[in-house]
């Protein structure tokens, strides 16, 4: 006997303190039932992960008090796009204009203030999530040079993103008064030259 697929969230996600336990999720997991997304969420196994799944998987992490207000970044929304692995730690950023709010112990999350432009978020299942050049942009800024490169060079080859390392080096170029925007450039020059 086939065993029954239960029914996820609207964002396709079930998670647990929902429906069922972490226990009966696993369970399931083990038997075929499920896949795991990300930590503690799940999805049918009959259904495709697309962005929409990761998204979500993430936001049943972020802390209450935060969900409405934070978006998803950096490798957290690279991760989302399908051009990272899954992040260790979900990285939130909050609009400088808002008012912050501290971070749980443990909450396994990162808040950083940043400044967000109206075209630098879009909704992915539902969840804020930078727009993939605005994630470029932050990880070519941000993250160390070993990280970064394989991060860009998969955002740049996904053709579904519109976002090649030159609209990218422009962006970076554009960037004004932005801690990182040599480093890079540099390294945005020699990925280009690869």
């Amino acid at each position: 006997m086939q065993p029954t697929v239960p029914a996820p969230a609207p964002d396709g996600i079930l998670a647990a303190g929902g429906q069922f336990t972490v226990a009966e999720l696993c369970a399931m997991e083990r038997d075929g039932v499920l896949a795991r997304v990300f930590g503690q969420a799940f999805r049918p196994v009959a259904e495709p992960e697309t962005p929409a799944h990761r998204a979500s998987a993430l936001a049943h992490h972020v802390p209450a008090g935060l969900a409405e207000r934070a978006v998803l970044g950096r490798g957290s929304a690279a991760w989302v796009f399908g051009c990272a692995p899954p992040p260790q730690t979900i990285c939130l950023l909050l609009d400088r204009a808002r008012r912050t709010t501290m971070l749980p112990p443990r909450s396994g999350c990162e808040v950083h203030e940043v400044m967000l432009g109206p075209y630098d978020v879009e909704r992915v299942g539902g969840v804020r999530v930078t727009r993939a050049l605005r994630t470029a942009v932050d990880i070519a800024m941000h993250e160390p040079e070993a990280t970064a490169a394989p991060l860009l060079l998969a955002l740049a080859g996904a053709a579904d993103l519109g976002c090649p390392l030159g609209r990218i080096n422009s962006a970076v170029a554009m960037a004004r008064h932005i801690p990182g925007k040599r480093r890079a450039q540099a390294l945005l020059r020699t990925l280009l030259e690869e």
